[in-house]
């Protein structure tokens, strides 16, 4: 049978990539910092600051970091089980802290009780998309049409555990990007995060409870 589950569908006893979604682990990520909008205004303003912020910080597709940044995840896709995603590790290195295209954003806010936050969306950027839309898989999970049939693979085939691998640890990308990308905007204001909100969605991580 099957479910629907966050932003697609999972399917019992099997994986899907375009149930779950080709920007693997994409989310949003904001930090509530000490500042207050008089404090932006003393830094420069809010136009001058999100233009550094869109000089130090690369947006658009496929496009690589302007800035290069290390974190622990590149070297866990540099020795990856999956023999693939190994190959992915330079695309992985360039495009970690960028933020992509479309709906994905960079954006400073004022909350109710005068705080700014750091709010940013996006995924695993090149790296999730292209595990899931079909490289590593010999093509067997590509694109298609809204309506297309699900890409079903067997979860406990040898390609349903590399895809399952695969998918968790570009959501750890993920993550990670989102984490580069908020600490380069909180050193861009000279401000510290004193709270954390990070969501997600297109995965499925297998979990007991």
């Amino acid at each position: 049978y099957s479910q629907p589950i966050g932003g697609g569908i999972a399917y019992e006893g099997y994986a899907s990539p375009s149930g779950v979604g080709y920007d693997i682990g994409c989310g949003n990520k904001a930090a509530r910092t000490q500042l207050t909008r008089a404090d932006l205004d003393a830094l420069g303003g809010v136009e001058n600051l999100m233009d550094e912020i869109t000089q130090r910080i690369s947006f658009g597709m496929g496009v690589p970091a302007r800035e290069r940044a290390d974190h622990p995840v590149l070297d866990r896709i540099r020795h990856a089980d999956f023999a693939p995603q190994r190959k992915l590790a330079q695309l992985a290195e360039s495009q970690l802290g960028t933020v992509g295209a479309g709906n994905h954003y960079v954006n400073l806010m004022e909350d109710e009780q005068g705080f700014v936050w750091v709010g940013v969306h996006f995924g695993s950027r090149g790296l999730g998309h292209t595990i899931a839309s079909g490289l590593p898989f010999e093509g067997k999970a590509s694109d298609g049409e809204m309506d297309s049939p699900p890409v079903l693979f067997e979860i406990d085939s040898e390609l349903g555990e590399a895809y399952v691998a695969a998918m968790e640890l570009a959501g750890e990308y993920a993550y990670a990007g989102r984490d580069v990308v908020v600490a380069k905007v909180l050193e861009i204001l000279g401000a510290e995060s004193v709270h954390e909100v990070h969501n997600h969605h297109n995965f499925a991580w297998r979990e007991e409870h």
